[in-house]
């Protein structure tokens, strides 16, 4: 990064920015809260449909497999409630330390693991939606279509949307 004559910093792209790095840590922490905050309402939906299957009257005839699917479900959901919500945590313990930029790094690593549990979560569920209505085999390959799509979508496509930009460009 270069000074500007008007004092920017510039990567040579155009592209860059008039803050700190103090300043940067504090924009990055701000745009994942608000990534959290859209995953956290996502699964928060999944769960809360996930917990009251055993309250329906079909449930009961739910067979071993699917008993033990939705178990791994409710699981990995919970698991992936609890990789958003960690951020709040590290930052209540990292809070007035001065430690922001480990504080964004270790939250994007927790966020980044939500997602893909989550996407676990979300094939899983049409494994068992689709089992019960329709059937196992195609339960299975409905299920591994989603889990393609979705770790393509949020994975592969934004590091193929980042190549040739760095890290401290963001």
């Amino acid at each position: 990064m270069v000074p500007t004559t008007d004092g920017r910093r510039d990567d040579g792209r155009g592209r860059g920015r008039d803050e700190s790095p103090e300043e940067r840590s504090d924009r990055n922490w701000v745009e994942l809260l608000q990534e959290l905050r859209v995953l956290q309402m996502g699964v928060q939906i999944l769960t809360g449909f996930l917990l009251t299957l055993p309250f329906q009257q079909r449930f009961a005839d739910l067979d071993s497999y699917q008993t033990t699917v939705y178990l791994v479900l409710v699981g990995l959901s919970v698991l992936s409630t609890g990789l958003f919500v960690t951020p709040v945590s590290l930052h209540r313990a990292l809070f007035r330390r001065h430690r922001k930029p480990e504080l964004v790094t270790l939250s994007d690593r927790f966020a980044r693991a939500g997602v893909l549990v989550l996407a676990l979560v979300v094939a899983g569920t049409v494994l068992l939606v689709v089992d019960v209505v329709v059937g196992r085999a195609p339960a299975q390959w409905a299920s591994v279509v989603v889990l393609v799509l979705l770790l393509g979508l949020w994975f592969v496509l934004p590091r193929v949307a980042v190549r040739g930009v760095r890290p401290e460009d963001s």
